[in-house]
């Protein structure tokens, strides 16, 4: 059966689902988006969606930036969502991305509110997005993280991902894995499209919400597992460079990179240039936690049978 996915009001297959090159989003980035993943278990034979409703609630704070105004409840969402999955269920870790945008055929028209809308949701199979073993090389970027002021950097906007691809494509291209955006006061905020993380003689450290980051919803499952599993503190305060670069254990948390540590920043080795030990705790509690072997979290899960 061909993939498929839900636009519009209906589910059609992939191929099927075109947007016209007049649309606005694709010309101005006036679209919000989530990305949610689903944890396939062998031993269950099922998929796990993780906090998709929390997902979708941050979804719906984004689409009120934007005047967006979907026409589904929280729980309709969430009952499309599973639907969708029901579907395309594969037998492997699913990427779900839901998509709310401005749909109008408008050239120079600035009034979101004036603008029409359309909704859809896909999925794809996804694999790593780093090496979570053995850590990653990070830069920091000459490019500067966008401010609350300018883009709303705590919903997931498409347009304020130029941001994202800019210091993503330096780190690239210089010959690092990733890279670290500072903010306007120079502090360093997170990683292109995950937030940060530090420990320092055994207390973990990650920048405010008020930092102008994103309000990711891997960062506050992990600082509950910092806190509650580990009984470890965490801190949340704005941090400096040389903080990152004297850090024990550096690491960035998101949907696609989830635990993901830092071994090098700016070719200076973090600790002792290897996954640090409260890292490794919190991945292995994370990883359980996803494929439903983790009775503690099970609320955080939706479970999809085969």
């Amino acid at each position: 059966m061909k993939p498929q996915v839900f636009f519009d009001r209906k589910f059609i297959p992939l191929d099927e689902a075109n947007v016209p090159i007049t649309t606005h989003a694709l010309h101005y980035g006036t679209g919000c988006f989530e990305g949610i993943r689903a944890y396939y278990s062998k031993k269950m034979d099922a998929l796990f969606i993780f906090r998709v409703d929390d997902h979708y609630k941050r979804m719906l704070q984004s689409c009120k930036i934007l005047f967006i105004d979907l026409p589904y409840s929280l729980e309709k969402l969430i009952d499309i969502t599973k639907e969708l999955v029901k579907k395309n269920f594969e037998k492997t870790d699913l990427y779900i991305r839901p998509l709310a945008f401005k749909s109008d055929p408008a050239v120079g028209n600035f009034n979101l509110k004036t603008l029409r809308d359309s909704f859809l949701i896909y999925t794809v199979p996804l694999g790593r997005y780093g090496d979570i073993k053995k850590g990653i090389h990070c830069k920091i970027s000459s490019w500067v993280r966008v401010s609350d002021n300018q883009i709303p950097p705590r919903g997931k906007i498409t347009g304020s991902y130029v941001n994202t691809s800019l210091a993503k494509t330096e780190s690239s291209l210089a010959g690092y894995d990733e890279a670290l955006f500072l903010d306007h006061k120079g502090n360093v905020v997170e990683g292109s499209a995950e937030n940060l993380f530090i420990v320092k003689n055994n207390i973990a450290y990650t920048p405010p919400i008020s930092d102008d980051i994103l309000q990711g919803v891997t960062r506050d499952t992990v600082i509950k597992i910092i806190k509650e599993d580990l009984n470890i503190e965490v801190k949340e305060e704005s941090l400096v460079k040389t903080q990152l670069t004297s850090a024990d254990e550096v690491f960035l948390v998101g949907t696609g990179a989830e635990i993901l540590p830092v071994i090098e920043i700016d070719d200076r080795k973090i600790g002792d240039g290897v996954v640090g030990e409260i890292t490794g705790k919190v991945q292995d509690i994370y990883n359980k936690l996803v494929h439903g072997e983790y009775p503690k979290y099970l609320e955080f899960l939706t479970k999809i049978s085969s």
